[in-house]
C-alpha cells in the first residue's frame, strides 16, 4: 500500500476501493475531484472512475486540498490512520504529540523545538510522509471530534466548541463550516433527537464512542489491567473500567465498556465542566491503544514460531497505556523484586497515605493518585517500601517536578530509556516498561523480565537474557506487543486453568 516515502501506489488503492477491503478503512482516503467529496475505501457509494480520484494518507491531508467529508461513509469517524505508524520517527513522534494537544497552546517552532529538529525540517516531513501540515492535522483532529459531538451528545454549541479545543466560538464556526460545508447549527438540525444516541446532563456526564480497528482482545486486555489497577483510583468491574481523573484543574472520573453495536469502546466522562473532553478522549485512546492496527502487527509477528499460538488465541490484542506517565512511572518503580500483587499492595498504601480525596461515587473510586510534587518531598517508610525504592521513586518525582525528565512522546525511544536510565535505581527493565506503556514506545522490551524468559523457555526454564534479545530482534518494530502476547498468553493459560478447576 505504501511506498518507504509513505506515498500511495494508486493502483493498489483504486483495487481496495472496489473490493471495499476493511483491511484499509483509515489506512488511506480517496478525494473525488468530479464532486469535491473525500471518502474511506469501505464507502457504500459507487466507485468513481479511477482518473477523477486522487489519494492521501490522513484525512487532514485530503481537506487540506479541498475535499469534503462523504455523507455517507464519514472519513472522520475512521479510527487512528495506522499510516502514521512507522513512517520517519519524528514525525510519528509529533503526531502523538499533537495527540496530546501540543498545537492547541504552542506553535509549530516550539513543537519542533521539543522534538529537537527546526520547524522548516518538521513541517517539510510532514508534507512529505502526510501531505499535510502539522496545524493541518491539529485543526482536523478538532473539528472531526467537534462533529461526533454535534451528533452524538445534546451538549450545547457553546460546550461543543470548549469542549473540542477551539479557543473562540468564531474559530468553531469556521473549522466546521470549511470542513462539513454547514454550520454546527445545521448539522445538529440534520440529526433528530432519536439519532443522537446519548443524552448529557451534568449528572450523568458524556459520553463518548472511541472507535478502533478489530479485532480487539478486550477480556484479556481487562484482566491484565485488572491485576494491576491501583486500588482508590482505578477499578476493573464486569466489563468495565473505571478511574478517577483531574483535567485542568477539575476533578472527576470516567468509565469505559465495550460497545456492543460496534467496533468501538464507549466512555462516560464525568468533570464539573466539559472544556477539554478532547484531551480525555486522547489519553484514553493511548491508554487502550485504539488506533493501533492489529493486522499489520499480527501479520508481521506471526512469522515467529514462538508467537504465532499466542497470536491466534487471543488477536487484536493491544499494549495498554496510561492515563498518566507519572503515575505509571511510579507503579513500575514499586514492582521492581516484587510480584504484581505486591506492586498493587504497594501503590494503594501509597495511595491512601498520600493521595488526594475525591468524592467519586461507592465503588472503590476514593483517591487522586499523589503528585510529583507530594512524592517529591514525602516520606514512603510508611508503606513498607525497602529504601532503596522509595529513593528511585523521589528521584524520579524531583525530576518531573523540576522540569528535567518530560514524560512525553517528544524523545525518540532510545532517549527516553536512555533518560529513564539515569535515575538512580532504575535499570533497563523499569525503563523499557516506562517506555513501552507510558511513553507508546512500540519497539520497547524488558528483556530481563523474568515472565518474558519463563515464555520463552518452553517449560526448560527462563531462557537466558541475552537469547531473549536476540530471538526479538526478528519482532522490531512492534517489541512490545511481542512482549504482550508473551505475557498474556501465559496469564491465559493461569486462568483457564483456574475456570476449569
Amino acid at each position: 500500500m505504501y511506498k518507504r516515502t509513505m506515498e500511495l501506489d494508486p493502483g493498489r488503492c483504486y483495487q481496495a476501493i472496489l473490493t471495499r477491503d476493511r483491511r484499509f478503512d483509515g489506512r488511506f482516503f480517496t478525494g473525488v475531484v468530479t464532486t469535491g467529496i473525500y471518502c474511506r475505501p469501505v464507502c457504500p457509494v459507487v466507485p468513481p472512475k479511477f482518473k477523477n480520484m486522487r489519494f492521501y494518507a490522513c484525512a487532514a491531508a485530503a481537506e487540506a486540498a479541498g475535499f469534503r467529508p462523504c455523507k455517507r461513509c464519514r472519513p472522520e469517524t475512521a479510527p487512528g490512520t495506522p499510516a502514521w505508524v512507522g513512517t520517519a520517527a519524528v514525525v510519528t513522534r509529533a503526531l502523538r504529540l499533537i495527540a496530546g494537544g501540543a498545537l492547541d497552546d504552542e506553535n509549530v517552532g516550539a513543537m519542533a523545538e521539543r522534538l529537537g529538529i527546526g520547524e522548516r525540517q518538521l513541517r517539510r516531513l510532514f508534507a512529505q510522509h502526510l501531505g499535510a501540515s502539522p496545524v493541518d492535522v491539529a485543526r482536523a483532529r478538532r473539528v472531526h471530534f467537534a462533529r461526533s459531538l454535534i451528533d452524538d451528545t445534546n451538549l450545547r454549541i457553546t460546550d461543543v466548541a470548549l469542549s473540542a479545543g477551539f479557543r473562540s466560538i468564531r474559530q468553531f464556526n469556521h473549522a466546521v463550516q470549511r470542513t462539513f460545508g454547514a454550520s454546527p447549527t445545521a448539522l445538529r438540525q440534520r440529526h433528530t433527537r432519536a439519532r443522537r444516541r446519548q443524552a448529557v446532563t451534568h449528572d450523568v456526564g458524556v459520553i463518548v464512542r472511541l472507535a478502533y480497528r478489530p479485532p480487539f482482545a478486550w477480556a484479556a486486555l481487562l484482566r491484565f489491567l485488572s491485576l494491576r489497577a491501583i486500588p482508590g483510583v482505578e477499578v476493573v468491574a464486569g466489563e468495565t473500567y473505571r478511574r478517577t481523573i483531574t483535567v485542568n484543574g477539575a476533578l472527576g472520573r470516567i468509565d469505559v465498556w465495550p460497545d456492543g453495536d460496534a467496533p468501538a469502546l464507549l466512555m462516560r466522562v464525568q468533570l464539573p465542566r466539559y472544556d477539554s473532553v478532547i484531551d480525555v478522549v486522547e489519553r484514553v485512546r493511548r491508554l487502550f491503544d485504539l488506533d493501533a492496527d492489529p493486522l499489520r502487527i499480527t501479520e508481521h509477528l506471526r512469522r515467529s514460531s514462538e508467537l504465532e499460538p499466542m497470536i491466534d488465541a487471543l488477536p487484536g490484542l493491544r499494549v495498554p497505556g496510561a492515563w498518566e506517565p507519572f503515575e505509571l512511572a511510579v507503579r513500575a518503580i514499586l514492582g521492581q523484586q516484587v510480584t504484581v500483587r505486591g506492586a498493587t499492595t504497594l501503590a494503594g498504601r501509597l495511595v491512601r497515605l498520600l493521595g488526594t480525596p475525591i468524592e467519586c461515587g461507592s465503588d472503590g473510586l476514593t483517591h487522586l493518585f499523589p503528585a510529583a510534587e507530594t512524592l517529591a518531598e514525602a516520606d514512603l517508610a510508611p508503606i513498607g517500601l525497602p529504601r532503596a525504592r522509595a529513593a528511585t521513586i523521589r528521584a524520579l518525582a524531583v525530576s518531573v517536578a523540576r522540569g528535567e525528565l518530560i514524560l512525553d512522546a517528544a524523545r525518540d525511544g532510545e532517549q527516553a530509556i536512555g533518560a529513564l536510565c539515569a535515575i538512580p535505581g532504575m535499570g533497563p527493565w523499569t525503563a523499557h516498561y516506562i517506555a513501552m506503556r507510558a511513553l507508546a514506545e512500540p519497539d520497547a522490551f524488558p528483556a530481563t523480565d523474568l515472565g518474558l524468559r519463563r515464555a520463552l523457555g518452553n517449560g526448560a526454564g527462563p531462557l537466558p537474557a541475552p537469547a531473549v534479545t536476540r530471538l526479538a530482534e526478528a519482532w522490531r518494530p512492534w517489541r512490545a506487543y511481542a512482549a504482550m502476547h508473551l505475557w498474556v498468553g501465559e496469564a491465559e493459560v493461569q486462568h483457564s486453568m483456574e475456570e476449569a478447576s
